[in-house]
């Protein structure tokens, strides 16, 4: 697809957002089991479940005076929260009415676009037809399931709470009842071949769900799965195998008219994540639970990860939260690793109008090499003729997009200020 037509797709994703785009995400640190590659923060008890949703609608409220709006200001200058998202955790492990209560408390201490998107994660075995259709009777207006795998054996052994008859099943009932569905998938896992691979994307597409993200298999140090193999017991996995599905991935999603619009996500055109898509962009936002991170553009502020400890400091009307300010290259860096993952690319021109020449020229010196292997390029004004401005993107080619995240790490600058 032309880089017009999809830099057009974009300003048309983003044409209703306001200058002062802003949205909430929730995290539920609560799962019904321990994924042996997950290392996000989350407990297995849900003993303290009520408490935390109440303490989660306390920050949310404690929290309105970072994007309370001036009386005077005009509609368009107001902060707007256009997106809300439940993440994990596992969302779903909520019910229904707990989901309802904190979207209220949301819509009780904020400005709130017309039609936002609200986005919950959910696990198949969560989602009956009887749940599906529950929340689709909610303000919920988009799914993110994690099917991770349709194989039993890839199930069991990333120790997922559901099966493959579930996942299937779930997706089934959820296509009736919800038009912008997104599912993970996980590629790379030790043993599994492109053939294998390939089925476990046709069974996705199989039920027309408009996105798909995808992960590579990845061992973090304290996980389950980092145990497994240095004991022998899960080989590990290989960075050529994960890379032959991440081809397949790409080249089989594009020729079923998906857009390859971040370096893990896929999207039918309209069915972008407008969350994750404001994040890559730069937007604000703010997040909510034990772990989340907040942006103001400034500074990144996140909880801390304790549900204990959150609990207490909630109660005691302390917000759990450690800040960083961002400098100058800290931003840069930032926006060269979002920039290249997306399709938007990173504009040659914003690096000199916000961070100065003596960044664009390093920038310039770094990308040389990988443009001469054809793994960036800069695409010109030449296709962005409707813009009437010229502009420079540096992007990764097709070639480098798998490269994507050690290229960026050799972009970084450590100390030019």
């Amino acid at each position: 697809m032309p880089i017009l037509k999809l830099f057009q797709g974009w300003l048309n994703l983003f044409s209703n957002f306001k200058i002062k785009l802003s949205g909430i995400y929730i995290h539920i640190p609560f799962c019904k089991q321990a994924c042996h590659y997950c290392d996000f923060h989350f407990s297995t008890s849900l003993k303290k479940k009520n408490e935390m949703v109440l303490a989660l609608a306390k920050e949310i409220q404690m929290r309105k005076s970072e994007f309370e709006n001036d009386p005077s200001e005009s509609e368009q200058a107001k902060q707007t929260i256009e997106t809300i998202y439940f993440g994990g955790g596992t969302p779903s492990v909520l019910t229904t009415g707990e989901i309802q209560y904190l979207i209220d408390v949301v819509y009780e201490n904020y400005t709130v676009s017309e039609n936002p998107e609200i986005t919950l994660e959910a696990n198949p075995d969560d989602l009956s037809k009887e749940r599906i259709i529950e929340l689709s009777k909610s303000p919920i207006n988009r799914l993110s399931i994690g099917i991770q795998s349709f194989f039993e054996d890839d199930l069991e052994m990333m120790n997922r709470a559901h099966n493959s008859a579930e996942a299937k099943k779930c997706l089934e009932e959820a296509t009736k009842y919800f038009d912008n569905i997104s599912l993970d998938l996980i590629y790379g896992i030790p043993g599994m071949s492109n053939e294998k691979w390939k089925r476990n994307i046709e069974t996705a597409l199989s039920f027309g769900i408009p996105h798909i993200s995808s992960y590579a298999l990845t061992v973090e140090p304290k996980t389950a799965l980092n145990k497994l193999i240095q004991t022998g017991k899960i080989a590990k996995p290989k960075d050529e195998v994960a890379e032959g599905h991440f081809m397949l991935l790409v080249e089989t999603l594009e020729a079923n008219g998906f857009i390859h619009y971040e370096l893990s996500n896929f999207g039918k055109e309209n069915y972008f994540s407008k969350n994750n898509s404001a994040y890559w962009l730069g937007k604000k936002y703010i997040g909510i639970g034990p772990s989340a991170h907040s942006y103001d553009g400034i500074s990144r502020s996140w909880n801390v990860s304790n549900n204990s400890i959150y609990l207490k400091s909630i109660q005691e009307n302390k917000l759990p939260e450690e800040t960083e300010i961002l400098s100058k290259t800290d931003r840069y860096n930032e926006y060269i690793m979002t920039g290249l993952r997306t399709i938007w690319g990173v504009s040659l021109n914003k690096i000199e109008s916000e961070f100065g020449k003596e960044y664009l020229d390093y920038l310039n010196k770094q990308a040389e090499k990988y443009i001469k292997n054809n793994l960036l390029e800069i695409v010109t004004s030449s296709d962005f003729k409707q813009l009437n401005r010229v502009e420079k993107i540096l992007k990764t080619t097709k070639k480098g997009k798998f490269l994507t995240d050690g290229i960026a790490s050799d972009l970084f600058l450590v100390n030019l200020e």
